[in-house]
């Protein structure tokens, strides 16, 4: 005897006249049916004779929502394998924000149990007609108990978005959280609730007011409109190819990765400036003048077919996610330092899977990085496997060492290399101090130029230049300087 299988019934958005004509034939044709939720508006008009369970149960009795899925997939399986089969209902449509759906579907593949589905309405019907939009091309649809696990929102900003299966307040707290970090907090949002209802009502609201909603339920539904143009990467990626293109910028269109090194150099050196500034609308400026240019080369390559900025992102994506076990793969560490030792020996590995040749630890170091970074970075990666002293004393004492030998040195290369050697020492102290050997000497030269300053204001103040003062003279201004 051929086996009925499972029917999945799509029950629409809202009472019975959101039903397909093939959905109530069915309703009418069967005598029991088992519902996803009885909390859904079409089940006081489902047929009378109609036997009717659902799973609210499950809720109840699971501590989270894959334990309720589970649970119900397992129970469909188990009742669409009987000779009479089962049929299933479901709010929407079967494929749309159904997790249990998808499960049963891949489950039953490859078996010999029918699966029927008959489509049914989805809520994003009467959500188009409520906002009087059509959500084409641009509108994100997401779930927002989805979205609320996640600490920043995973789509653009300047493109507008539906967000479903809100859940109650606790679940709406935890959405608008993830939503404020590409959203201000007065944001203007609509929330809808039971479309297609007599009980229908349109709130507008702003963002960090969603989960104070009394109205909150089963069958609300958030619409972010969207944010002003070029608040998304990808509308940065849009603007750097059309300046690429014909018809484009004849100064973008020339460039190649090589003449852009200065200019990527020099925003990395801006940024820097900027952070020591502590100045955010500046540092803000300048990360995007230094986005610019990673974008710019990814279009470059793009171009020229050798990679694009999907590749960047997936191959950075991946690296971090490798390189922090203990955050992604349930690895326990005790310390930063076994984070650090962990992070040299999965480079490692790395290295050995791509087939690459042998590697020293510190053949890592960048040769074009500042002299001083290199000299911290070297210092820093020899430490993590060991080679380092265990107290601060010898350190001090290097220092004193190099100074002896530097005053006696004799020629002009054994007084470079001496007070290379004094650098590196004091270097080391700085790591050992915790302190940024490259900041502390930019600080410093800041100070520097800012006393200066105050020397040559002094002297045109009193009508002289600077060759005009004597050092003792500048010196006091110096001193004077220090003090304001």
């Amino acid at each position: 005897m051929q086996k009925q299988g499972i029917v999945i019934v799509g029950l629409g958005p809202a009472g019975a006249n959101y039903l397909t004509r093939e959905a109530w034939d069915h309703l009418l044709s069967c005598e029991e049916i088992y519902l996803r939720t009885a909390f859904h508006p079409v089940c006081s008009e489902l047929p009378e004779n109609l036997s009717r369970h659902s799973f609210d149960h499950l809720y109840e009795s699971h501590d989270d929502l894959e334990g309720v899925l589970d649970a119900i997939v397992t129970e469909l399986v188990a009742l669409a394998g009987l000779p009479q089969g089962v049929t299933y209902g479901v709010p929407g449509s079967p494929f749309i924000g159904e997790e249990t759906v998808s499960q049963v579907v891949k489950m039953l593949a490859g078996t010999d149990i029918p699966v029927r589905i008959i489509d049914g309405l989805s809520y994003l019907e009467p959500v188009s007609s409520a906002l009087g939009l059509d959500l084409l091309p641009q509108t994100t649809i997401l779930d927002g108990l989805y979205v609320g696990s996640l600490l920043t929102p995973p789509f653009p900003p300047s493109a507008p978005a539906i967000i479903s299966q809100l859940g109650g307040q606790f679940e709406a707290s935890e959405l608008k959280l993830t939503l404020m970090h590409n959203y201000p907090d007065e944001y203007e949002v609509k929330l809808l609730h039971n479309l297609g209802t007599s009980e229908e009502i349109i709130e507008t609201l702003p963002l960090y007011a969603i989960d104070q909603s009394v109205h909150l339920g089963m069958m609300s539904t958030l619409y972010l409109p969207a944010r002003e143009e070029s608040t998304a990467f990808e509308d940065l990626q849009e603007v750097i190819a059309r300046l690429r293109a014909p018809g484009g910028c004849p100064w973008d269109r020339e460039q190649t990765h090589l003449s852009l090194r200065q200019h990527l150099l020099e925003e990395a050196y801006e940024t820097l400036e900027a952070l020591d500034d502590e100045v955010m609308d500046g540092l803000c400026e300048e990360l995007g003048d230094l986005l610019l240019q990673i974008v710019l080369h990814a279009q470059i390559a793009t171009e020229e077919g050798d990679f694009n900025m999907t590749d960047v992102l997936s191959g950075i994506n991946n690296k971090l996610k490798r390189r922090h076990p203990h955050v992604f793969a349930g690895l326990d560490v005790d310390s930063v330092d076994t984070v650090l030792h962990n992070w040299e020996k999965i480079k490692a590995s790395e290295r050995k899977d791509h087939q690459e040749r042998p590697q020293g630890l510190l053949d890592s170091v960048p040769k074009i990085a500042p002299a001083l970074s290199q000299s911290e970075q070297i210092q820093r990666k020899a430490a993590r496997v060991g080679f380092d002293w265990q107290t601060i004393e010898p350190v001090v004492d290097k220092i004193h060492e190099e100074l002896a030998e530097l005053k006696a040195a004799d020629s002009p290369e054994e007084r470079e290399k001496e007070g290379g050697d004094v650098l590196f020492a004091m270097v080391n102290l700085l790591r050992w101090l915790e302190v940024d050997p490259e900041n502390a000497l930019r600080g410093t030269n800041a100070r520097f130029k800012n006393r200066f300053a105050y020397i040559e204001d002094a002297a045109r103040k009193q009508g002289k230049s600077l060759s005009e003062l004597s050092f003792e003279e500048m010196d006091a201004l110096w001193d004077e300087a220090k003090l304001q």
